[in-house]
């Protein structure tokens, strides 16, 4: 049989390049998670999504994030901050906030990037008109199941101490306590405030810092830098037990053009399922 040594070569080289851009990060990975607490008596599934960035997937359609989010079947979706960036469009965001506000119980915490537009009130109105709940230093209730579940917003808890101790007043502790905290490196602070407290988050959910944009498997797993940690980070993506509270940070779903010059090394976009049992 005679091997056409030409294609042999075409197909290698697509494969190569496949495997680079996978390596460094530009197509999307699902990471599960399982947290558990005796507050909870039927499993809640939740997708975190943070990071977007204005970005794409599957299209402008966002059919990729979409159809993973309907594979995941959650209870309830929710946005963790940076879905936009600091300038530019807000159009694929919009896209993908009306498509799942839809079908599933959704929730937003703004993060440094929404909080540095000029037009930010604009965003967090076009959110809100997506059928997606704002939480910028407050809290929501849903019932899930039957089970009760508090969701509460902030960026970081420095500029916004006024915002934690509005959210730790309204801490519910017969629910399930949820903290969309956008920066990981915060999760102290929130856990242990200087302030009257009636109980702690059961899960606070993080994004933010890229999980680290270059890492090197089971060497450099927290990445090689992140912004308000500098270099070898400790917080960028991953799951931690504090106390009581479980900390899950996602590498988040960025990938726009201008990332080219600091491109994502062994550090895939997240997509984050997280089962509470």
């Amino acid at each position: 049989m005679k091997i056409n040594k030409k294609k042999l070569i075409i197909t290698a080289i697509i494969l190569l390049i496949i495997i680079i851009l996978d390596c460094w990060g530009f197509s999307m990975k699902t990471e599960y998670y399982t947290v558990e607490s005796d507050k909870i008596d039927t499993p809640i599934r939740i997708v975190f999504i943070s990071d977007l960035h204005n970005c794409f997937y599957g299209g402008f359609d966002q059919s990729g994030i979409i159809d993973a989010i309907e594979e995941a079947q959650p209870d309830i979706v929710l946005f963790g901050g940076d879905i936009v960036s600091k300038t530019g469009g807000t159009e694929n965001a919009e896209t993908l906030l009306r498509a799942v506000s839809e079908k599933y119980p959704c929730a937003y915490s703004a993060g440094n990037h929404e909080e540095m537009r000029s037009d930010k009130s604009a965003v967090f109105k076009m959110i809100d008109g997506a059928g997606v709940t704002v939480l910028n230093g407050q809290s929501t209730d849903l019932e899930i199941k039957g089970q009760k579940i508090h969701i509460s917003g902030i960026v970081e808890p420095f500029t916004y101490s006024d915002q934690l101790q509005q959210i730790f007043g309204a801490i519910a502790p017969e629910s399930y306590d949820i903290l969309l905290l956008h920066q990981p490196e915060c999760v102290t602070e929130c856990i242990s405030p200087p302030f009257t407290k009636k109980a702690d988050f059961d899960l606070i959910l993080s994004g933010h810092d890229h999980g680290g944009q270059w890492r090197i498997p089971y060497i450099l797993e927290q990445g090689l830098y992140a912004p308000d940690q500098g270099f070898f980070p400790e917080y960028t993506n991953g799951q931690r037990q504090f106390g009581s509270t479980v900390h899950i940070v996602s590498r988040g779903l960025a990938r726009q053009l201008n990332m080219i010059f600091i491109p994502r090394i062994f550090n895939r976009p997240e997509f984050s399922v997280i089962d509470i049992t």
